[in-house]
């Protein structure tokens, strides 16, 4: 693979080269929108995240400390789950927006390389979830039994996904290490074949494992003594919900992404229009990143009934301090009227 001199690749709004009032107007509005998108994100779907992940974490270490036992498919939510909370804090970069985070080449590949290896992880992770609960579904008889190690699985995605993350650290290039760039966890001076890695490992092979674990569910007749399909999703929605938000999300920055290859190809940088798409499409991975924790508090069994059982635990002591207030303002009435 050779080498490429990326250094005449710039953002459009870094080159500030207009020529019309009409497009001087159209990079302030992008420029306008990327921060109020910023903003929102930072605002409303950063906390959110962060506290349900905190959440998540918290129930399934004290139900592991309570039972000393872990489900197979509470293990890859728990490994699910920290790889979204690493994004989430990896997303701070994009609070200098509309600006860009300046950093060396350096820092910005060793960020970048955090960052593919929590979204290689999260992607191969709710593979091995799909994998799981169609086996469930579907008991085999002697293939797929590592399935059952699902520490040997989380294993193997780790070691899968610090192998991707790499090979796309040294398809950033290692030119100008030391020279201050505008830097994305995408770094938009990465060689094309990033990009085209990226979109190959880290949503097309996974896609099509995807769509074939739905076709499966939904094809192939069912053993007898298995619950309805409607059942198997009522007792399982977590990782169906999530696996559909991610599918959706990422189909949007993934073709982003190949766009954006598209132009270096063709040596041009874009224009402001296509600066701002790409962005709403980081800023929408990072909220996929949130929304999926949500998702997984709300419908994992284990995570709603343990808010379920806070939430009653609060009523009840509210009640129970009614009904103390209630005699001591009696009281005290009583002995005003004598």
């Amino acid at each position: 693979m050779t080498s490429h001199n990326m250094t005449w690749i710039s953002y459009p709004s870094k080159s500030l080269s207009f020529i019309s009032p009409e497009e001087i107007e159209a990079f302030i509005a992008s420029q306008n929108i990327i921060s109020r998108l910023m903003h929102c994100y930072i605002a409303f779907f950063v906390p959110t995240g962060l506290i349900a992940g905190l959440c998540i974490l918290i129930i399934f270490i004290k139900n592991y400390l309570q039972y000393r036992v872990i489900e197979n498919l509470d293990l890859l939510l728990l490994h699910f789950t920290i790889s979204n909370i690493v994004m989430i804090f990896l997303s701070f970069t994009v609070i200098t927006r509309p600006d860009y985070l300046e950093a060396t080449h350096l820092t910005c590949n060793i960020l970048s390389f955090f960052f593919n290896f929590s979204y290689f992880n999260s992607q191969y992770v709710l593979i091995l979830m799909l994998l799981i609960l169609l086996l469930k579904r579907f008991p085999p008889r002697t293939a797929l039994r590592a399935t059952q190690r699902p520490i040997l699985c989380v294993g193997f995605v780790l070691i899968y996904a610090f192998c991707l993350s790499l090979t796309e650290a040294l398809l950033v290039g290692t030119d100008n290490y030391l020279l201050e760039t505008a830097c994305q966890l995408d770094p938009l001076f990465a060689w094309p074949e990033y990009e085209i890695i990226k979109f190959t490992f880290g949503f097309g092979i996974t896609s099509f494992l995807q769509i074939l674990c739905f076709t499966i569910l939904f094809a192939k007749a069912a053993p007898a003594e298995a619950p309805a399909l409607q059942q198997h999703f009522r007792t399982y929605p977590a990782a169906y919900i999530i696996s559909i938000s991610i599918f959706i999300c990422r189909l949007f920055y993934n073709i982003m992404i190949l766009f954006r290859t598209t132009f270096k190809l063709q040596k041009s940088i874009g224009t402001p229009k296509n600066e701002l798409v790409m962005n709403i499409a980081e800023i929408v991975l990072f909220c996929e990143s949130c929304a999926s924790l949500v998702f997984t508090l709300c419908f994992h069994k284990p995570c709603k009934d343990e808010i379920l059982k806070v939430i009653q635990n609060c009523r009840r002591e509210n009640t129970a301090n009614n009904h103390l207030e209630i005699p001591a303002t009696t009281t005290t009435h009583e002995s005003g009227s004598q």
